[in-house]
């Protein structure tokens, strides 16, 4: 039986409280050694005749560690009496810093326990919880290399956490009242409000109908009460958006409905919104004027704190920064961009070093991939070269695979705008730092004049590395599965291998070798860009006929302009085509009257979706024809039935857009899951993996995934990504390393 040795512990190490939970099993087992950080492993020397059980109980490690290997060695090193957590030293960077985590209860515990330590203290946190990845600079994970070095502990924090039977032993965040970061509030002006306690008078504030700027742990929010909504909606001129709340968990069950994995996931240590259906659809329209409504509990001290002051249940909470570009994390930049914005700013003095937003989800999937679960971290085996994937344009991340782990950045944002490539590569400038990754090859998307490629390149250039350009939609189907497949992919736009626009498509075979083999039938774009703003300009390009034009005359398209449509259209001059799903649903919406122009991302499709909430279905008579060896759905003739359906229907009554609504979203993904059926009973496929944008429809997913389960296949959605473009670098990363291994072979 072992009585001593090295131990050699690989994988999420640190930020997890390792070395404490080490500590305190070494006490427990009369265990002597020490323990140390080594990059991203610890090392343990150990010597005690319960050596194997505190092996054992090593390998299980703490909560929220997640632990790839542990190497148990013989040893000649002399081990003294007595356990000891000693200074970290440099090392191999196998893991990764966890992302920030909620405040745990034991510390909301605290922070309301009158007389004690931490009573009132919004930056309360524990070696269990508190902000990560937004302090951290570089590892090994310990205070000097944090934002917390700003912030020198005082004799009453460094007490505790220098005791191994306290909850803060050796935990990187410890600060209190008299120590750590403190919060100050100001009016837009920047004059300090003059108050004893800033949090109160900030609730107070809220509650009196004020718009306040937070600075929270990855940034700044705006807040206000559901009264003031309309007005930050003004303000920030986005007036159909819907906002993401914060609400007092016992209010929840009043405003939507929530499933029990619902509930599980908004009290996880990851804290997310998420997007409910509300009890009453037409309900706190101000706040979201669709079926939906993005819901999250406080996730800091300060939330708890604004909360037990603040009278009403719920606040807007959303993020400062303007939609696609990157969260503001600096108060002198807030105060200045902010202060047309914000009435009152509430703001501590801790630097952001990681910016980060909130995380989104939807029926368990992730919409956006951010605080609390990114960095993300995934084991797989793409080689042994170390590959960079730079992302998309919209809802962008960065991803970089090294040694077996693929490591996914938080959500960065639409990388069309020059201050998102800037933070697009000022994440990937961290993440190799952090990770002290060196690029070998760099995968970018297909689309010549995205940023993202043009960074790509000059990234390969400067240091002589590989491209391997990753069609769009290939890239959706490889962060699903590896495995041989049908893939559908079903989004926005995406640069076809044929230069036009796909989005509705379905391929077979295994990455990389993705055959397409059907898709949504190629409809004209007039206008481009355009068409996406204004989707009745897509309805003409889909139904380019004299009634839709007599439609679009009846609401007030000018002659002038409706002579220019047709023109366009039939000369094909800044026409391009398209087989998007999501041009389609935006046609769709515009065809019912629910969408003139898209003043968000995603805003037809989603109240088009919304219009449909509750409708029940009926089967309409698919098209299907070929093109080029490709088996196409007609979105034409679905368009030209939900013409003739609204015709039809009594105008006075609005039920017939519900109807046609549900009837259209259910013939489409009806339509889509027959071809992806026939391809793989034709190649023998048995899995079809399932991804893009369009899949967080509810109605559209579920009814593509019905049928092929009747069908008898297997549907892969792959959850622990998101569905929409913040898979795609991970999704770049694994198309190259198929690439890369087939050259090999």
């Amino acid at each position: 039986m072992q009585k001593t040795g090295r131990i050699t512990v690989r994988g999420i190490v640190q930020g997890v409280g390792f070395r404490p939970f080490v500590y305190a099993q070494a006490c427990d087992l009369g265990i002597s050694g020490s323990v140390k950080n080594l990059g991203s492993e610890v090392e343990i020397y150990a010597r005690g005749e319960r050596f194997e059980e505190f092996v054992g109980a090593v390998s299980r490690g703490p909560a929220l560690a997640r632990i790839d290997s542990v190497e148990v060695t013989g040893t000649i090193q002399e081990i003294p009496d007595g356990f000891f957590i000693l200074r970290s030293g440099t090392g191999s960077f196998t893991g990764m810093i966890p992302p920030d985590i909620a405040i745990c209860s034991d510390c909301i515990a605290d922070i309301f326990r009158k007389g004690g330590r931490y009573h009132d203290y919004w930056a309360t946190s524990c070696v269990n919880c508190g902000p990560r990845y937004s302090i951290i600079s570089e590892i090994p994970y310990d205070r000097e290399r944090t934002s917390m070095a700003d912030f020198p502990m005082c004799n009453a924090c460094a007490v505790e956490y220098s005791d191994p039977h306290s909850r803060r032993h050796h935990a990187q965040t410890i600060a209190c009242d008299a120590c750590g970061p403190d919060l100050s509030l100001s009016d837009r002006a920047g004059n300090r409000v003059t108050c004893h306690d800033p949090v109160k008078e900030a609730a107070s504030l809220l509650d009196n109908g004020s718009i306040l700027a937070i600075r929270g742990i990855g940034g700044f929010h705006l807040a206000c009460i559901e009264k003031s909504a309309a007005t930050l909606k003004q303000r920030l001129g986005r007036i159909e958006q819907p906002f993401a709340i914060m609400v007092r968990p016992d209010f929840i069950e009043n405003l939507a409905i929530v499933t029990p994995e619902e509930k599980r996931l908004l009290e996880s240590p990851i804290h997310p919104i998420v997007v409910l259906e509300k009890r009453d659809h037409s309900a706190h329209a101000e706040i979201s004027n669709i079926h939906t409504i993005g819901c999250m509990f406080p996730y800091t001290g300060l939330h708890h704190l604004i909360f037990s002051h603040l009278k009403h249940p719920l606040l807007i909470m959303t993020s400062a920064n303007m939609p696609g570009y990157p969260m503001i994390t600096d108060t002198d930049v807030a105060m200045a961009k902010l202060n047309h914005d914000a009435d009152f700013f509430l703001v501590h003095n801790r630097r952001i070093v990681n910016r980060c937003d909130d995380s989104v989800m939807r029926d368990g999937f992730i919409i956006r991939l951010s605080r609390g679960i990114a960095p993300k971290r995934t084991a797989i085996d793409l080689g042994n070269r170390c590959i960079l994937g730079v992302g998309p344009e919209l809802n962008a991340n960065a991803t970089i695979y090294r040694g077996g782990f693929a490591v996914t950045s938080p959500h960065v944002g639409n990388v069309r705008n020059p201050p998102t490539l800037a933070y697009l590569e000022e994440t990937v400038k961290n993440l190799q730092r952090i990770l002290g990754a060196k690029f070998d090859v760099i995968a970018h998307d297909l689309h010549p004049s995205f940023l993202s490629t043009r960074f790509a390149r000059e990234l390969a250039a400067e240091h002589s590395l590989e491209l391997v350009p990753v069609q769009h939609h290939r890239a959706h189907i490889a962060a699903a599965t590896t495995g041989p497949c049908v893939g559908i992919a079903i989004d926005g736009v995406g640069y076809g291998d044929d230069g036009t626009i796909w989005g509705g498509e379905i391929f077979c075979g295994q990455v990389p070798g993705l055959q397409r083999v059907a898709h949504l039938e190629p409809v004209p774009m007039p206008g481009g860009d355009l068409a996406t703003r204004f989707p009745e300009r897509m309805l003409y390009g889909i139904l380019p006929e004299e009634e839709i034009l007599a439609l679009l005359a009846s609401r007030g398209w000018p002659d002038v302009d409706l002579g220019v449509l047709r023109k366009q259209v039939a000369t094909g001059f800044n026409v391009p085509t398209t087989t998007s799903t999501g041009r389609v649903l935006d046609a769709a919406s515009a065809l019912l009257g629910i969408c003139k122009e898209r003043t968000y991302d995603g805003e037809p499709a989603m109240k088009l979706e919304s219009a449909a909430a509750g409708a029940a279905p009926e089967p309409w008579e698919l098209t299907f024809s070929s093109l080029d060896g490709c088996e196409v759905l007609s979105t034409r003739a679905l368009m030209r039935t939900a013409l003739v359906k609204l015709k039809d229907a009594n105008p006075k009554d609005r039920r017939h857009v519900k109807s046609i609504a549900s009837s259209f979203q259910y013939n489409l993904a009806r339509g889509i899951a027959a071809m992806a059926v026939r391809v793989a009973g034709q190649q023998g496929m048995k899995n079809v993996a399932l991804s893009g944008g369009v899949a967080y429809n509810h109605q559209i997913r579920e009814t593509i995934r019905q049928e092929i389960a009747k069908s008898g296949l297997n549907c892969i959605i792959n959850a622990d990504y998101p569905l929409g473009d913040g898979c795609v670098s991970y999704g770049q990363c694994v198309y190259a390393g198929a690439v890369l291994k087939g050259r090999r072979e």
